[in-house]
């Protein structure tokens, strides 16, 4: 078992993780199917809203507190090596530095800065609709697996 440093790191990385899974989650499983059985003019609205709040600091403390202090967790994992644990670490580390954090930076948010562009009520963003909450919900899938896997790996940390 983990101790000392290590133990405080890998509790915060189970937190960190477990609420962005959580986070994601929601999004995968009710919020975006109740954004897409609105009219396209008005789930278009309502996500771009979403995201525009999305970027205050409550939700973007634990976004990107969570990624920090996943290279914090891997950094000193790395230059130090626990005898316990140093491959959960850097597992959780990596799912979620790359599966949620990366897929983020190079899926979910380009899909947003696209949509937030659209005229909500016209017949371009009716169009692009279906397609932005099809692909958006896949990737958000994928962070929501990686931060779920990541918090586990942490919880493996330690026992």
């Amino acid at each position: 078992m983990i101790e000392g440093p290590y133990f405080v790191l890998a509790v915060l990385g189970v937190l960190g993780t477990g609420v962005m899974a959580g986070v994601f989650c929601a999004f995968s499983t009710f919020v975006m199917r109740g954004l897409a059985a609105l009219p396209p003019a008005q789930g278009v609205a309502a996500m771009n809203a979403i995201n525009r709040a999305a970027v205050g600091p409550a939700f973007m403390s634990v976004f990107l507190g969570t990624a920090l202090l996943a290279v914090v967790i891997a950094a000193v994992t790395l230059a130090v090596w626990p005898k316990d644990a140093a491959v959960e670490l850097l597992l959780g580390s990596g799912l979620y530095l790359v599966g949620s954090f990366g897929v983020t930076a190079a899926a979910n948010v380009p899909r947003n800065d696209a949509l937030l562009r659209l005229e909500p009520g016209s017949a371009e963003a009716a169009d692009r609709w279906t397609a932005y909450v099809r692909e958006w919900t896949a990737w958000n899938h994928v962070r929501t697996v990686a931060a779920a896997a990541a918090a586990a790996a942490y919880v493996l940390a330690l026992a």
